[in-house]
């Protein structure tokens, strides 16, 4: 491995909206603010929340059937 060619790698803090904070090395950043995280994600929490989509398929259906018709 050549020397003094690689960037320096800080231990980046990594903030969640949730408040739980994750530090990660990082060589661009020290400090960064997420949405969204492991600790809160409902895949990882099993806390999944189903999404209704009905009324907008429907709504498009209708769109393209009066598409169709004319």
């Amino acid at each position: 491995m050549k020397t003094d060619i690689h960037p320096p790698v800080f231990i980046a803090q990594f903030t969640c909206s949730c408040g739980a904070t994750h530090n990660i090395g990082n060589t661009t950043l020290k400090e960064t603010h997420v949405e969204i995280c492991s600790e809160c994600h409902p895949f990882y929490t099993g806390k999944q929340k189903l999404v209704d989509t009905t009324g907008r398929v429907d709504k498009f259906r209708k769109k393209e059937q009066a598409a169709q018709q004319k």
